[in-house]
């Protein structure tokens, strides 16, 4: 317990002297010794914190220079025992006293000095002692933590018990991570949480934020800690984010040797350096991918803000990689994973039942993690044919990639994340062959009336909305709310310009493919 002006006032061998406040002065500072003065120069032996105790010889001859001397040296308190010696306290020293607002109490009867000060000196070093005991142990608690890699939920509750408070962890998204509730119930005590968390005018107790080499990635809070205790608070949750922090830096070296492990194999898979399955699946196991009766090839692919600088891209990618692999950890699925080329590649171990609603339910999450990484707007996957051994599941990482690619392309409606080759159907052989010279010839030839429009832009635009529609004209007037008669019109135009019937099946499905083909070469 601190020692405070109050907690002097309150012993048994000072309360024997009959002590009288005569200031309403705050009794909470903390004394930090207990002098005996009566000098008139004792406040140049101060240096701050002190409690003074004295007879009064001092206040008799200068008692406001001898008070307002105690008040510039930073002493906390003034007991004056009243006598033969000094009857009352001097009104002027009571006065300077109330100005500064330091307590100041009159003893009416005789104590003995010698007794005060050992009492409040022992406290004092017991105090001192129990805080030095405190942060003894709070480092061994955490340092034997820290040394069998405990997990952030184990870190936490070790923080809880040392104050014997509720401590939350939370990341950089205000989300909770782990929580120690210490018999309060959890739902009541993250309540609304992430407006207390994020509103300024509401209070979240005492915290500490948690982070390596600068970066910040979450915070500790006792929502309920006592501000009496705030030193201890402050200590353990001091120590318990350094465990965390050490704990990050240790799984992030971890992670990264895994990565780098898993980018070899399906580097080796894809090359077909690994001689057969026993040998792929034994190496896959030993990275913590079980084996499974089907594996399944997945793309990750981004739409990315333009712009970036070549390290912040570095780092971008590497974000991603990380979200990608929480993702999958998160439920609770394992997968052997590499990046690089602006995607990421993956096999996924397929868990039994493991069906296609469950693969669009991954690459929900996974869409989701993504986009939280700055830049990221919107992230696809493309999924290759699912095989029953890991060395043909690498063979279908190159049409995932492909599908993905041509996925990201398309008109996105947010009813999908996870592609494969019969969603993306003719705009997929587009993207295929958009580097056949062939194809681009066919295209313009195709196309040639159009481009060669002043309207071009216009004419295009009706184009490609009169073939989405199917050649419906009724729809396509709807659509572009216009009347039949205007729309008719803009039509023969737009067929005079291309010199080719628009209500040929065969000619739509020509101008079609012709714009389909464009589109890819354009998105590459």
């Amino acid at each position: 317990m601190e020692v405070t002006v109050a907690r002097v006032l309150a012993l048994p061998e000072v309360r024997a002297g009959r002590p009288e406040l005569l200031t309403d002065a705050p009794l909470d500072s903390p004394v930090r010794w207990v002098h005996v003065g009566d000098a008139p120069d004792v406040k140049d032996l101060l240096t701050g914190g002190e409690l003074i105790l004295t007879t009064g010889r001092s206040l008799s001859e200068d008692p406001v220079g001898y008070v307002d001397g105690l008040v510039v040296a930073g002493a906390v308190g003034l007991l004056v025992e009243l006598g033969p010696r000094l009857a009352a306290v001097p009104d002027g020293a009571v006065a300077s006293a109330r100005r500064a607002g330091m307590p100041l109490a009159a003893l009416h009867r005789r104590i003995r000095f010698v007794e005060v000060t050992e009492q409040v000196h022992r406290e004092i070093v017991a105090g001192q002692y129990a805080e030095v005991e405190f942060a003894r142990h709070t480092h061994e608690v955490f340092t034997a933590l820290s040394m069998r890699r405990a997990g952030a939920d184990d870190i936490v509750g070790a923080a809880a018990n040392l104050l014997g408070t509720p401590v939350v962890l939370e990341d950089t998204a205000r989300r909770v991570v782990a929580v120690a509730a210490l018999g309060h119930a959890p739902a009541e005590l993250l309540r609304g949480w992430e407006r207390r968390a994020s509103d300024p005018d509401v209070g979240t107790g005492v915290g500490t934020d948690v982070g390596v080499d600068r970066r910040v990635f979450a915070r500790l809070v006792a929502p309920l800690a006592d501000e009496e205790r705030r030193g201890r608070t402050e200590t353990v949750l001091e120590r318990a984010a350094q465990a965390l922090a050490l704990r990050e830096m240790v799984e992030r070296d971890r992670s990264l040797l895994e990565q780098q492990a898993q980018s070899g194999l399906l580097d080796d898979l894809r090359n077909g350096r690994v001689p057969d399955e026993p040998s792929a699946s034994a190496r896959a196991r030993a990275l913590g991918v079980p084996t499974a009766l089907r594996y399944r090839p997945l793309a990750v692919v981004s739409d990315i803000t333009p712009g970036a600088h070549e390290v912040d891209a570095q780092r971008r990618q590497v974000q991603m990689h990380d979200a990608v692999r929480y993702a999958l950890s998160a439920a609770g699925l394992s997968a052997l994973t590499a990046a690089g080329s602006g995607r990421i590649d993956l096999i996924l171990s397929c868990p039994k039942g493991f069906d296609e609603s469950a693969a669009e339910a991954i690459g929900r999450r996974i869409a989701a993690e993504t986009g939280r990484v700055r830049g990221v707007r919107r992230t696809v996957l493309g999924a290759g044919p699912a095989a029953g051994r890991l060395i043909d599941a690498a063979g279908g990482l190159a049409e995932a990639a492909h599908v993905a690619q041509v996925a990201l392309s398309m008109p996105h409606s947010g009813r999908q994340a996870v592609f494969g080759a019969g969603d993306t159907r003719l705009r997929g052989l587009a993207a295929l062959l958009r580097d056949d010279p062939r194809v681009s010839a066919f295209a313009e030839a195709e196309l040639r009336g159009l481009l060669a429009s002043p309207r071009a832009a216009e004419l295009t635009d009706l184009l490609r909305a009169y073939l989405e529609e199917g050649g419906h004209k009724t729809a396509l007037a709807a659509r572009l709310h216009l009347s039949r008669p205007t729309l008719y019109a803009r039509l023969a135009d737009l067929q005079a310009v291309l010199g080719t019937d628009l209500d040929d099946p065969e000619s739509r499905t020509s101008l079609h493919a012709a714009l389909l083909f464009r589109d890819s070469r354009a998105t590459r």
